[in-house]
């Protein structure tokens, strides 16, 4: 990983950029599974709120760093919910990170591949983009879904390099989970940035070894 503070964007052919936590504000999904979820299983199972966060702290620890965490179809099946009904209605709460949209909008300017990677599910993404238009600042996009693994897998980049070809030496990544930042560093990409403020409401996250930012703004 390079360690300078400052990126040398003349040494960039390609920028993988992750969602959530980086350009979205994960404000909405910690809202979303920490409150909204536990509220609504609560209500469905005829529990009390702290009776529902006792039983749903252990399933979501369960799955944690798997593609199960991240699938609409587990948490479905699991909970009782329909998840993807309970985040269309919630899709107004979907905002970007301050200064993320004037970033995409320069990092269009620059000539970069530009391509979204997310561990989110492609139901998920869809609902997002309807919401925000994301998908519309990207050459391409993916989700770690059909690869079975996420990104913080080391089984996932291999894939997602044979069918997004990218050169390592020469690409930028940006993520806000450092288990998946570890694993980028694993497989060779030079350029990592972490984000210290995914969610907007709460103070910034430590990012260990990692060059950080706030926000992707500062990128420019």
């Amino acid at each position: 990983m390079d360690a300078s503070a400052a990126v040398d964007w003349s040494a960039i052919d390609t920028v993988l950029l992750d969602m959530d936590g980086t350009l979205l504000d994960l404000r909405f999904d910690n809202w979303f599974w920490q409150e909204l979820i536990p509220l609504r299983y609560a209500r469905r199972h005829g529990i009390d709120p702290a009776a529902a966060d006792r039983l749903l702290s252990p399933k979501f620890a369960a799955v944690t760093g798997t593609i199960d965490w991240y699938c609409i179809e587990h948490w479905t099946r699991e909970l009782g919910l329909d998840i993807a009904a309970i985040k269309h209605e919630a899709r107004g709460e979907v905002r970007f990170l301050p200064g993320a949209e004037r970033f995409l909008a320069a990092l269009a300017a620059s000539g970069k591949r530009r391509v979204l990677v997310t561990n989110a599910h492609p139901q998920t993404l869809a609902i997002k983009d309807a919401q925000v238009a994301l998908a519309r600042h990207f050459d391409a996009s993916y989700t770690a879904h059909p690869f079975d693994v996420p990104k913080e897998n080391p089984a996932f980049w291999p894939q997602f390099r044979a069918l997004e070809p990218f050169e390592p030496e020469r690409t930028l990544f940006v993520d806000d989970n450092l288990a998946v930042l570890e694993n980028a560093r694993r497989f060779g990409i030079r350029w990592l940035r972490a984000v210290r403020r995914p969610d907007s409401g709460r103070p910034p996250q430590p990012t260990r070894d990692f060059v950080a930012v706030d926000r992707v703004e500062e990128l420019i």
